[in-house]
């Protein structure tokens, strides 16, 4: 038995070091940039956006001061990595939901259970109503392109992004973003 623990330690060195070292450097970056945005999104569930600080999202993502500031400048950059990053997977999501009521189900669903979005509701009302204004920020568009590559319509595109926007400030339960999603759909030109 311990020689095949010998050779698989063996094998396993000899594939890391024909890796090239950048590899797992990438991957190390990746792992710290999630645990800083994924702490920055509790951070803010819990006491809103403009209470927390560079020193709170390095203190709760156990990220040193210094590699904090090597991966983001300042607060700002984190909520733009964050925003990305977010803006990203749920529009996966959606593409991975069957039909555009499917899609339209998914993003309700996920833009109203955001435990971030509900810290902002709470503690940053007037930040949330700031950034639901922002329709030429590429992740607006970005949303947006999504929609419209399911409704083929930019009326039905338009009316789906103010609904979806709207819950960001009124979010839904899983049963009104069924009903809701599926009556869009029924009654939009898609």
């Amino acid at each position: 038995m311990s020689l095949f623990r010998s050779l698989q330690a063996r094998l396993q060195s000899f594939l890391l070091s024909t890796q090239p070292k950048y590899a797992t450097q990438g991957a190390s970056h990746r792992r710290t940039e999630d645990a800083i945005l994924q702490a920055t999104k509790v951070l803010i569930s819990q006491s809103g956006l403009t209470k927390i600080s560079m020193i709170d999202i390095s203190s709760a993502s156990e990220v040193a001061r210094a590699t904090l500031y090597n991966h983001f400048r300042d607060k700002h950059s984190v909520v733009e990595a964050l925003l990305s990053s977010e803006v990203a997977r749920i529009i996966e999501e959606s593409k991975r939901a069957g039909t555009p009521a499917d899609a339209l189900e998914s993003l309700s669903i996920s833009i109203s259970s955001a435990g971030a979005l509900a810290g902002l509701r709470e503690h940053d009302p007037a930040l949330i109503a700031q950034l639901l204004i922002h329709s030429e920020h590429p992740l607006y568009l970005e949303l947006a392109r999504t929609i419209y590559a399911l409704t083929q319509s930019q009326s039905a595109t338009g009316l789906a992004m103010r609904w979806l926007l709207g819950q960001a400030v009124q979010p839904l339960t899983p049963e009104q973003s069924r009903e809701q999603a599926a009556l869009l759909v029924e009654n939009t030109l898609f």
